[in-house]
């Protein structure tokens, strides 16, 4: 079983905390990959599952560099001081880091709203990396309300109604350039609205895609914004392989949870990647 190297990779706006996940020689290195961690909490509730996969990758043959961005986990910074173009920055820097390491262009793999951040950095990317996508995010607008949909929520068991703001309310004073705190995490204005600005948008060059969503429901189906999505990037060029998993929403759950079919399934769909 492959062992986790804990490391700090150093940028020019500060120190990256990472976790290196390596097959079990060099020689066995079949590919790389750097993953994309989701935003705010549900990065917590995920990184049980990401380890778990990490693991699983290296004992494939694949390199896997974890990464906490800026202000995030264990790396350097407050989250406050965080704004995409910087999260951008991170990514673009671990990916060379990972190929200067392996000799092998590496793939981005993204979780939730790590998915727009990792399709963001592919389109600067050469060559265009493959992407792996678990449960993506395809508009950062959408996803942008329903966290301030959070704040509108707690409204509702503190402030007086007086002192309760909406969601528009909340969102111009991001565009204003304040600084929103949501169930404890504080919102700047350069993250909300590089995040509201992100869409999962196929690069110009052609990639090999693996979609996987995990659905409570049998059987599994991808959801609709995912199939029309999908027929989009594959129309643009894309290889896209897309399949729905049975499994608990791992990154929201209340505890800690597991979806070992998950797991398996990108296994099987990398070995595409490699073959």
């Amino acid at each position: 079983m492959a062992c986790p190297e804990p490391f700090y990779l150093p940028t020019p706006r500060g120190r990256r905390f990472c976790v290196r996940y390596a097959p079990a020689s060099a020689a066995e290195c079949l590919g790389a990959i750097v993953y994309v961690h989701p935003f705010a909490e549900e990065m917590n509730k995920s990184r049980r599952m990401a380890a778990l996969q990490a693991r699983a990758l290296a004992g494939a043959g694949w390199m896997v560099l974890q990464l906490d961005l800026l202000g995030c986990g264990d790396s350097e910074g407050d989250f406050g001081q965080a704004d995409w173009q910087q999260w951008r920055s991170d990514v673009t820097d671990a990916a060379v880091w990972l190929r200067e390491q392996t000799g092998i262009a590496p793939s981005l793999w993204g979780l939730r709203a790590g998915c727009l951040l990792a399709c963001d950095v592919a389109k600067d990317l050469r060559p265009t990396p493959n992407l792996l996508f678990w449960q993506p995010v395809v508009s950062g607008r959408q996803f942008l309300q329903q966290f301030l949909r959070l704040k509108v929520a707690s409204q509702l068991f503190g402030d007086s109604p007086s002192e309760r703001v909406g969601t528009s309310q909340l969102h111009d004073q991001l565009v204003r350039g304040n600084t929103v705190d949501i169930a404890g995490y504080a919102l700047s204005s350069g993250l909300a609205l590089g995040l509201g600005a992100a869409e999962l948008l196929p690069p110009v060059a052609p990639a090999r895609v693996v979609w996987l969503e995990v659905s409570p429901h049998l059987p599994a189906e991808l959801s609709p914004a995912a199939k029309a999505r999908i027929q989009s990037w594959r129309a643009a060029g894309h290889h896209v392989a897309a399949k729905a998993i049975p499994g608990a929403a791992f990154w929201q759950t209340q505890e800690i949870a597991e979806c070992r079919d998950l797991i398996e399934a990108t296994l099987a769909a990398l070995a595409d990647w490699q073959a």
